[in-house]
């Protein structure tokens, strides 16, 4: 069926008639590089996008469909930016869009799948993507065309930057000749755009009139620009955005015979883009091109139908467009000018053309000639035809008409051969039936005829399309298309690199002509496989040198793979016996062998080249001469020295060793060619094998030597690599090190990299021209020079105290990684093991993720790139049928706390179920159990109704846990932004036992409250909002999409309003929906969007928000508005939202005005007469908020009296009336309440008493405290509420911020004499009688006095379970329970001391918050049983706040002490608790939620990074030092709650388990801020052995402790099988596994197996498994050299580095400034091999090798079986070249001594004298160290 429909759909698109296509080359999203081919394919109303290559599948990827039929389709990237100036540009976000035109419209649809649809105001002709966005072309018709003079013409050209923006004019700034310039829009309608380029940005238009090409530059208007625009425009049209570009570089002009150049008015147009929103303009003044920038055509040009940039193999760039009528492609070449701001234009070449197109990916052009053959051209360089074999093959063969050939073919590009090879063609691959061809020999005749063009077999090639990196389409005559490759310039990586050098050592037009001819030769017919390719390139070198290769042994005898057989196979699969006469009939004919008989008789004599007999060289020799008039025989010096310089690069790689041994070979030739001795011996050195004592020679005649051109960078020493670091090791001297830039960037980086680290020099990578560095520059090139110029640079971002970390970070900055690192010979590479070793002890938390990455600290680069728990399947996987209390119905009901990260809850509480005993205390989903005993006298109604009151009783309870559970699961839980948050649903229904029969108020048989549950619903929408982290995405929308169905659960949604507020995700919500929502008029959501609006924007003063509250303030409208009729809870919120605006602001009309307020006297009728107390309440907290902590210095605001006037407020007295603009609406007095002329204090006392308290918080200022401090006598403590003294003892202490001391002795100082003296302890029986005092104001003045004194201690102490105060506040907490019980309760008045309890227990939760303290879980767990009596709302309410608080965000979340914090936990735990849920008189209960403002995340989680689980990890924690105490230290086991951040130094992961990580606070605490609200999620590794805390708790088996301390028996105890314990490498493991278990006969294996052990354990116990390879490596070498088989000595080089840099200077400081380090490489490994090494080459000199040693040294030749053995010797005892020996005379010395007096200039090391001096000294008997 679906194939059916495709078919069905495929047929539909055929038939219409429209269809068109583009390609491009395929773009990854994550931006990694891929190679495959990206189409848009239009018909009809559809556009699909679809990717595939040859060798992978086509795949659609996305297909659109629209209403009306496509114009065009097109991809372009649209910058998102803020700032769209010209200089952001590079930082910008790009979102990737594809945008469809339609006749009306054009639509957008962007990767991430945004869509957006822009509708056209005009008719659009053609679009184009830029580098900023759009660019449209109008179509003009006639009836444009103005009528008169007054009308300006209409903008042709418009732009559109992103599809949120309008669409703008283009302006144009157009430069004379004579230096004036006008900036206008682009109104001429008969410029057309042929072509526009992104990199650089400039546009190509033809003037149809004119006849003219004009190139421009685009870029964004400048605001100057647009001005002129807007004053020159007379249009009264409204101003529009203008989109921009810049002045023109170029024109491309025709010039009729008549014509001279310099009359020609040269416009100039300049699209702008801008981004400002004003009228279209452009820019003022242009730089006037000059002259010379003008390219006369011949004749009238007709408009180019094609144009394209394309640039030639040396990177010069040419714009070529195709003029179709008169065939001819016109190339103009055109570079940046050196301040990067023009472009500077040639000549222009003509090629004879039909078609062309580029091919990126080899710099190069295809060509269709008008006689139909394809030519590849660079530049404007030709290279030669192409043919594709697969298009004459069937019509040869075949009568009827041509089957279309498939499309994946290959191709072949074979230009007449330039070299004398000659290959086959590749076989192709052909994919639809084609039929065998039946004489293969006939086609070559014809194949290879130059004049076989296309026309005589019918078919010829129409057009070339759809270019893509080296793709290109050629489109048939007959209507078929073929996709051919191009084939590549090299594919291997030895002749890629040694064409780099060669290019950038050589000038520009040999390199291009050595470069063509390489490609022809490459691609011949019959392409090289990867092997041969580099034997093709030294032939087709050595044959531009001026070199015979046909002569020369070594490159005669390559192999060649069978590649010369001419066979063209059909299939790939053909058998070999089939033409092989054809194969000899083809070589004998060829031009590739001049002189057969010679070769065959080679053939036969020369078996092998080791084994060709000398006489035969000798006789060859004589002719083998250099040709001196090839291209390139005058830069063989300079291409020998560059040569040199990638073999010693390549040197650098492991990977290349095979590559590096070929082109020794090519470096050898051309040595002894050359006649450099020092550098034969140099290769001799390195591969002793390959370089005879004779070889053949080419002669170069002495008269043409002087064509030569010896280049200035030339050395007649060898620069070697191994030699210059192994001199910086010894601390000699050294000429600086060639390299070249851009080619052997590893040489650089090793000597960079050894100069800072052994020799200490900083400057060796700072400064540019390091002098260990000389840098190999070709005279004539400049410009790449400079371009590599800035590529390294070091920045000093980060902290970086010794060499090491200086290295380190300087080796990430040059973009060196691990893998580059595992390719370095191991003894290059260990001394930057070595620096990363140090830094991996000790590394900065703050380094980028790279350096991290670089020194093995996962841990560390994983913190830098992210930081989230795993989350997404939590709720699921982890809840384990041990987390869900059994008996619930978990699957059924949502109890809301699902979504808590039980593995780190399970960390922290670990010992006990407190977590679940938590959320059983909270939930609110499940019916209650109401457990009432029927008595024998009830009757059933009766009992009912007996039940269903204690289910009312019960249920204040249930209505009181929402805000609680808010507490527990806060920041919980990341939503799915496709379904709305869930809800538990709050279930106020109860079951009686025994039947559990439901038990429902809703029957009618008792009262219930109207509107009971209002607020408990609001409270629940609050609880599920607050789970939403604030990290979460979420959008307008989504807010939108969960706005509830039914009108009943309206609360929830208000509730979960303010959640999205206090969480600050309500910034995201339009504008349009607030206003929505409040126009609904209902009272809650009002509530909850206002405090919600107000927290998300706290302390911004922004000004829409302050509109939006004024509206409900009445007091902030002007006085002659209209009275709106607000709900009074709303003003109250509206007035807290005011508060938390200008939080912190001291703004001086927002303070005066609820100053007022705190007085509002009540109005006439029926308004401000009800609830005034929480009116009064919130404007005194707002007042503070905004004063917050100003106290002395409120400037501005001295002459509002503001503390006199709230002392007045708090104390009473003689009311004055309001000044200023609210006078009137209080002249009539209120006809409900006669208040008098004096201030209410009941009303306005909490306020006032509160905001005195927010604005002198922390002040410690003794004035204003001693306002509040307690009357101490009779007379005035009848005057004060006992409620008040609450208040006014916790201000006090709030002023006096520091005088707080946890103990219960400073808690009793509080209270007054006279009360301390004569209150009763609640304990008594007996009342004392007494007249004159009022027992019962003392005692409740008493209790309030000290709840107040605990509740400061609370605010003091917050989030910092500090043990003094808890115990403090645990002591008081313990008493007023024993006070509810005591006898005489009733003085005090059980309701006081049960508030007085919850005030003391709140504190007590604030001093544990977020600690799951068990004491106060129980004293919760306690009061949440206690449900009868006093028990109300209320109380219940500041239990569960208590409950929440202690388990705040479930562990993650704790209090902070900051002023903000204070104002928000004022707000929240005001303490009077409302008597009913429906209860505001005194305190809005939604301010209960503000406590979110003061939380803050404080838990640490280590997750070990192996794993990726929250593990334990030990932290110490460092404090400052404070008035109070010393700077101290203190262990954590993490996870645990960290103190207040500004309250530390530093945090450090302490081992000795994992691995060290410190964070350092005194440089800033952002980075740990940031780590702290991602979770909390500290990344960690365990170090090598060792167990984490959960399975080994006290650290007894970690492999370090089983293990004996005795060595020997520590490496045989050491069982492979225990690796697992140390490490989770796998390839250690492995390791372990193969190489070191014993095996039944192991027999001499057994000491191998030992050693491998032993070095295993070495390296994971010391923590460098990296250093294993090079412990193998040089134990093998070792083996090698005993048994004298080293045949390059490379391997000897590292053994010999690694003992250099463990004897050096800088090694040996280092560890006397570290000596506990372990150290890096085993300190008896290396004796050991050192011992090795000298007994084998001293063994050898016994046996003979001291012969050899003295043929070297005196220059004679020796006996070739001892080639290698002598080179080892050489190298490891750095024996200098036989050339600096004649000089000193050594052979004449008579003792030792005068032997090293001579020596000593040598720097030979003494060791390796004493092994030379029997030779030097004559003495016959060798002398063995």
């Amino acid at each position: 069926m679906v194939l059916l429909a495709w078919w069905d759909l495929f047929r539909r698109l055929q038939s219409t008639r429209n269809t068109s296509w583009q390609l491009r080359k395929g773009v990854s999203e994550i931006g990694e590089e891929v190679d495959y081919d990206e189409e848009l394919y239009v018909a009809g109303n559809m556009v699909i996008w679809s990717k595939g290559s040859k060798s992978q599948a086509l795949a659609v990827y996305k297909a659109f469909t629209v209403d009306s039929p496509v114009q065009q389709a097109l991809w372009c990237d649209f910058i998102v930016s803020q700032d769209k100036s010209e200089k952001v540009y590079s930082s910008d976000e790009v979102e990737k869009c594809i945008c469809i035109l339609q006749s009306s419209c054009i639509n957008i649809h962007s990767i991430e799948g945004k869509d957006y649809i822009a509708s056209l105001p005009f008719q659009v002709t053609d679009v184009w993507a830029t580098k900023y966005g759009l660019l449209f072309e109008r179509s003009s018709s006639s009836h444009e065309i103005p009528s008169g003079p007054p009308r300006e013409p209409l903008p042709t050209m418009f732009s559109m930057l992103h599809p949120l923006d309008e669409i703008t004019p283009l302006v144009c700034k157009s430069g004379s000749l004579f230096g004036s310039s006008r900036v206008q829009y682009v109104v001429d309608h008969t410029v057309k755009i042929v072509f526009l380029s992104t990199e650089p940005s400039i546009v190509m238009t033809y003037d149809s009139v004119q006849s003219l090409h004009s190139v421009w530059v685009l870029r964004r208007v400048r605001a100057e620009e647009e001005n002129v625009v807007l004053k020159f425009s007379e249009q009264g049209g409204t101003p529009q955005n203008v989109p921009t570009s810049s002045s023109l570089t170029a024109h491309l002009r025709s010039l009729s015979k008549g014509d001279s150049p310099v009359g020609s008015p040269f416009q100039n147009y300049s699209s702008v883009h801008s981004q400002s929103r004003s009228a279209s303009s452009p820019s003022l003044h242009s730089r006037s091109p000059s002259i010379s920038n003008m390219a006369a055509l011949r004749e009238k040009n007709s408009q180019a139908s094609k144009v394209f940039i394309t640039s030639d193999l040396c990177g010069q760039k040419f714009l070529c467009f195709l003029v179709e009528s008169q065939l001819q492609l016109r190339c103009v070449k055109f570079q940046e000018s050196n301040d990067k701001t023009q472009l500077i234009f040639g000549s222009i070449t003509n090629i004879q053309a039909k078609d062309a197109a580029p091919v990126e990916k080899i710099d190069a052009m295809l060509v269709l000639e008008s006689s139909g053959s394809l030519v590849l051209y660079t530049g404007v360089v030709r290279v030669g035809k192409v043919f594709i074999p697969g298009l004459l093959a069937p019509s040869l063969t075949m009568s009827n008409t041509m089957p279309r050939p498939s499309t994946p073919l290959d191709s072949v590009s074979s230009p007449k051969p330039l070299s004398k090879l000659l290959g086959s063609l590749e076989e192709v691959v052909l994919l639809s039936p084609v039929p065998e061809l039946r004489d293969s020999s006939k086609l070559h005749d014809s194949l290879y005829n130059e004049d076989c063009t296309f026309q005589q077999l019918g078919t010829y090639i129409h057009s070339i399309r759809d270019p893509v990196q080296n793709r290109v389409t050629l489109e048939l005559s007959n209507g078929s298309m073929v996709r051919i490759t191009l084939p590549e310039i090299a594919t291997s990586e030895l002749v890629q690199t040694c064409l780099r050098a060669i290019k950038f050592i050589l000038p520009k037009e040999v390199a291009v002509q050595m470069l063509v001819k390489w490609y022809s030769v490459r691609s011949a017919p019959g392409g090289p496989s990867y092997h041969s390719e580099w034997n093709l390139f030294v032939i087709c070198l050595m044959n531009l040198m001026g070199y015979n290769t046909d002569r020369l042994a070594w490159t005669r005898n390559f192999d060649f793979e069978g590649s010369l057989s001419p066979v063209i196979a059909p299939k790939k699969a053909r058998p070999s016996e089939t033409g092989s006469d054809e194969d000899w009939e083809y070589l004998l004919n060829s031009d590739y062998h001049q002189d057969v008989e010679s070769h065959l008789l080679n053939r036969s004599l020369c078996l092998s080249p080791l084994e060709a007999p000398q006489m035969k060289d000798e006789d060859l020799s004589q002719s083998l001469s250099l040709d001196s008039s090839t291209l390139l025989f005058s830069h063989i010096p300079a291409m020998f020295f560059v040569l040199h310089l990638v073999y010693e690069e390549l040197k650098l790689n492991t990977l290349m060793a095979g590559g590096n041994r070929s082109l020794a070979d090519l470096l050898v030739q051309l040595a002894r060619d050359l006649r450099l001795e020092p550098y034969l011996d140099h290769y001799y050195r390195d591969y002793p094998t390959l370089v005879r004592a004779s070889g053949q020679v080419c002669t170069i005649n002495p008269g043409q030597t002087g064509f030569m051109h010896q280049p200035s960078f030339f050395m007649s020493e060898p620069p070697s690599i191994y030699q210059w670091v192994s001199a910086c090791l010894r601390g000699e001297g050294m000429p600086p090190y060639p390299y070249l830039p851009g080619v052997c960037e590893r040489s650089r980086l090793v000597v960079s990299s050894i100069a800072l680290y052994i020799l200490g020099d900083d400057s060796s990578v700072s400064d540019e021209h390091s002098q260990y560095l000389s840098r190999v520059t070709p005279v004539p090139q400049k410009s790449q020079a400079e371009q590599e110029e800035n590529r390294f640079s070091f920045r000093h971002s980060t902290s970086v105290s010794n060499l090491a970390e200086r290295l380190v970070v300087w080796m990430t900055n040059v973009g060196f990684t691990l893998r580059d690192l595992e390719t370095l010979p191991f003894g290059i590479a260990l001394p930057i093991r070595d620096a990363i070793y140090h830094c991996r002890e000790q590394p900065a938390s703050d380094w980028p993720e790279a350096v991290c990455l670089l020194i093995g600290r996962q841990d560390l680069s994983k913190q830098a790139c992210e930081g989230h728990l795993p989350k997404g399947k939590s709720s699921v996987t982890q809840v384990l049928s041990s987390d869900v209390p059994s008996g619930t119905e978990t699957e059924e009901e949502d109890d809301g706390m699902n979504d808590m990260n039980q593995e780190v809850m399970s960390l922290i509480w670990s010992e006990d179920l407190r977590v679940q005993d938590v959320r059983r205390l909270l939930q609110s989903a499940h019916p209650v159990r109401v457990n009432v005993a029927q008595y024998p006298e009830l009757s059933d109604h009766e009992f009912i109704e007996e039940k269903e009151n204690r289910l009312l009783q019960l249920c204040q309870r249930t209505m009181a846990l929402p805000v609680g559970r808010g507490m527990f699961t806060l920041f919980s839980y990341h939503p799915v932004p496709t379904e709305p948050l869930p809800v538990p649903k709050l279930n106020l229904t109860g079951r009686a036992p025994p039947r559990n029969t439901t038990v429902d108020l809703n029957t009618g048989n008792i009262d219930v409250p109207a509107n009971m549950t209002s607020w408990a619903s609001f409270h629940n929408g609050v609880a599920a909002g607050l789970k939403i982290a604030p990290a979460s995405q979420i959008d307008s929308a989504w807010i939108a999409y969960n706005k509830p169905k039914h009108a009943e659960l309206a609360n929830e949604y208000a509730g979960f309003l303010m959640a999205l507020g206090l969480n600050g995700h309500l910034t995201k919500l339009a504008t349009l929906n607030i206003h929505d929502y409040l126009t609904k008029g209902h009272e809650m959501t009002s509530i909850g969007l206002l405090l919600g609006v107000s927290a998300a924007k706290l302390g911004t003063m922004d000004m829409s928000v302050t509109r939006l509250l004024s509206i409900h303030v009445p007091a902030l409208l002007p006085p002659t508005s209209t009275e709106l009729d607000v709900p009074h809870n709303v003003q109250v919120a509206a007035v807290v939202g005011i508060g938390l605006v200008y939080q912190g602001t001291a703004h001086r009309h927002t303070a005066e005005v609820l100053l007022a307020e705190i007085g509002r006297p009540p109005g006439p009728e029926m308004e401000y007469c009800t609830d005034r107390e929480s009116y009064s309440l919130a404007a005194g907290l707002a007042l503070g908020m905004v004063c917050l902590g100003h106290g002395s210095n409120l400037i501005g605001m001295c002459d509002l009296n503001v503390p006199e006037q709230l002392y007045q407020y708090m104390v009473g007295g003689h009311r004055r009336f309001p000044a200023g603009t609210h006078r009137e609406k209080h002249k009539s007095p209120s006809y409900q309440i006669k208040e008098g002329d004096t201030i209410n204090v009941d009303v306005t006392c909490p306020g006032a008493t509160l905001a005195l308290a927010m604005i002198y918080l922390k002040t410690n200022n003794r004035s204003i405290a001693d306002w509040l401090r307690a009357p101490d006598t009779m007379y005035l403590l009848d005057f004060v509420k006992p409620e008040f003294l609450l208040l006014r003892t916790l201000a006090r202490c709030l002023i006096l911020w520091d005088d707080i001391l946890p103990n219960s002795k400073w808690v009793d100082s509080n209270v007054p004499q006279i009360i301390r003296e004569n209150s009763i302890s609640l304990s008594e029986i007996e009342l004392p009688c007494s007249e004159d005092l009022n027992l019962e104001t003392l005692s409740q003045a008493h209790v309030y006095i000290i709840a107040g004194a605990c509740l400061s201690l609370g605010f003091r102490f917050a989030g910092s379970e500090n043990l003094s105060a808890f115990n403090c506040l645990h002591k008081f907490a313990k008493d007023f329970m024993t006070y509810l019980s005591a006898p005489n309760a009733s003085v005090t008045g059980p309701h006081n001391l049960e508030t007085c309890l919850c005030v003391v227990l709140l504190a007590l939760a604030m001093v544990m918050a977020g600690s799951g303290n068990l004491k106060v879980l129980q004293l919760c767990r306690f009061l949440h049983m206690k449900t009868g009596g006093e028990m109300n709302y209320g109380f219940h309410l500041a239990h569960h706040m208590a409950l929440g608080l202690l388990f705040l965000g479930g562990g993650r979340y704790s209090l902070s002490t900051s002023n903000p914090s204070i104002a928000a936990l004022l707000c929240a735990l005001y303490p009077h608790f409302p008597s009913h849920s429906t209860d505001n008189r005194y305190h809005l209960q939604a301010l209960r939620h503000l406590y979110v403002l003061a939380a803050e995340p404080r838990l640490l989680v280590p997750v070990d990074v192996d794993t990726n689980t929250p593990c334990y990890a030990l932290l110490e924690v460092t404090y400052k030092g404070t008035q109070w105490y010393e700077q101290t230290r203190e262990e954590l086991m993490a996870p645990t709650l960290l103190p207040e951040l500004h309250l530390l130094k530093q945090i450090k992961v302490k081992g000795p388990r994992y691995w060290e990580l410190l964070i350092d606070l005194s440089k800033g605490t952002q980075h740990l801020k940031s780590i702290l609200s991602k979770d909390g999620v500290l990344y960690v590794k365990l170090r090598a052995g060792q167990l984490s805390y959960k399975e080994d708790p006290m650290g007894w088996q970690s492999l370090l402790a089983q293990t004996v301390a005795n060595r020997s028996s520590e490496a045989r105890a050491f069982k492979p099988e225990t690796i697992s314990a140390f490490t989770s490498d796998a390839a250690l493991l492995s390791f372990a596994e193969y190489f070191c278990k014993p095996t039944v006969s192991m027999g001499p294996k057994q000491e191998i197996l030992d050693l491998f052990s032993s070095v295993l354990y070495e390296c994971v116990t010391q923590e460098t498994p990296e250093m294993l390879p090079a412990y193998v490596a040089m134990d093998q070498a070792v083996r090698r050299l005993g048994r004298a088989e080293m045949s390059e000595t490379s391997e000897l080089w590292q053994i010999k580095l690694v003992l250099e840099f463990f004897s050096s200077r800088s090694h040996q400081e280092q560890m006397q400034k570290h000596p506990r380090r372990g150290l890096f490489m085993s300190s008896e490994f290396l004796p050991v091999v050192k011992c090795a090494i000298d007994n084998a080459l001293d063994r050898w000199l016994q046996a003979g090798g001291d012969t050899c040693v003295h043929a070297y040294l005196s220059g004679q030749p020796w006996d070739e079986s001892q080639l290698s053995m002598l080179a080892c010797f050489l190298v490891y005892h750095s024996v200098p070249a036989l050339r600096h020996l004649p000089p000193l005379g050594l052979e004449g010395s008579t003792s030792f001594a005068e032997l090293l007096f001579r020596v000593k200039q040598l720097k030979m090391p003494v060791r390796a004298l004493l092994r030379l001096a029997p030779l030097l000294l004559g003495n016959p008997q060798p002398m063995v160290m």
